[in-house]
């Protein structure tokens, strides 16, 4: 029987009491290999023992928590970035989220029974200033009708934007094949298969280009220059009042129409063609 005083020397010496085949007590450390009788005795090997004995608790703490914390298994990668959504994404989710609800809220000449419906005679009216079956009409008129070369050049090539215009805003509506709000009424005027669907916005693609068109070829006064602006932009914001379109479908639209100019200017028609288009239409 040991004596408190080597209980309490093995506590602070970090060994356990136990009997050997004598009787007699010994103390074991437990930061040092057991004696090999007493591995007999447990059962197992030395060298099993010394692998246990050498294995840092950190280590296997650190194990535990990692499988408990997973449920006893790793997230694939696949979860893992599912759960950590990247920050453009979290922007075009919001940037989407304000663009419905802005677009709700500014279609008050949806219908009759909005609160600015009286004024829904004179957003058509608007709508169809920008639509492109009287820009081309007037286009291939003033062609027709004009007697010097510079005009028949200018009204070719305004000819030709319009044309561009409708093939690039159709392609692209069929590629995005986005849909119009769902509070918009399709009474639109003279309206095509992908007219069903609403990014970009034509009218605003065609009143940007238009306007750039015509304050950079004819010659204006300053008040109609002035009146050219606020035409191009009465028309694209006539497209969110009635409900024709989202804020986003016409603020890119404007960007394309504005950068359609430039295109046609790129591919602007020279003497030599106008000449010989002129003279089959003869």
């Amino acid at each position: 029987m040991p004596s408190p005083k080597a209980r309490s020397s093995a506590a602070r010496s970090g060994s356990v009491p136990c009997t050997g085949g004598n009787g007699r007590y010994e103390f074991i450390s437990l930061s040092r290999t057991p004696p090999p009788h007493l591995l007999q005795r447990q059962g197992s090997d030395p060298t099993t023992a010394r692998l246990r004995a050498s294995e840092s608790p950190n280590r296997r703490r650190g194990s535990g928590s990692s499988t408990s914390s997973t449920g006893g298994q790793q997230l694939p990668d696949e979860d893992c970035m599912k759960l950590n959504p990247s920050i453009i994404g979290i922007a075009l989710s919001s940037l989407l989220a304000i663009d419905l609800w802005l677009s709700k809220r500014l279609g008050v000449c949806a219908c009759e029974d909005s609160s600015w419906g009286s004024v829904r005679p004179l957003m058509k009216l608007v709508e169809i200033s920008g639509h492109g079956i009287p820009w081309l009409a007037g286009a291939a008129y003033c062609l027709y009708k004009s007697d010097s070369a510079a005009g028949q050049e200018v009204m070719l090539n305004l000819l030709m934007a319009l044309v561009l215009d409708l093939v690039l805003v159709g392609v692209l509506k069929a590629v995005v094949r986005r849909r119009r709000p769902a509070h918009n009424r399709m009474d639109m005027f003279a309206t095509f298969s992908v007219d069903g669907y609403s990014f970009p916005s034509g009218h605003a693609t065609r009143a940007a280009m238009c306007a750039r068109f015509l304050l950079a070829h004819l010659v204006l006064a300053a008040p109609l220059r002035v009146l050219v602006l606020l035409w191009a932009t009465f028309v694209g914001f006539s497209r969110v009042l009635l409900g024709r379109h989202h804020v986003t479908d016409v603020v890119f639209g404007f960007f394309m129409g504005y950068w359609q100019y430039n295109l046609v200017e790129m591919l602007w028609l020279s003497p030599i063609v106008l000449q010989s288009t002129i003279g089959q239409l003869h």
